[in-house]
């Protein structure tokens, strides 16, 4: 998270629902680039790699969806 925030990341919330057994966040990008160009910065930059963590590893799926204020 510590990387994602430098890179101009904001972390809206994270929510856990054990009995589903997943791991919910919210992230955003408000900037020059669009998000999904920040978020191809965040997977490429040396620091990301530096951390050797694949989240094929540990991540049976993962799921993004673009949202947009309600309210």
């Amino acid at each position: 998270m510590p990387l994602r925030l430098e890179l101009g990341f904001t972390v809206g919330g994270a929510w856990v629902d054990r009995e589903s057994n997943q791991f919910v966040w919210l992230i955003s990008y408000e900037g020059p680039e669009t998000f999904s160009e920040r978020n191809a910065l965040y997977w490429s930059s040396p620091e990301r790699k530096a951390m050797g963590l694949n989240p094929d590893d540990y991540l049976v799926h993962t799921e993004d969806r673009t949202v947009e204020v309600a309210y």
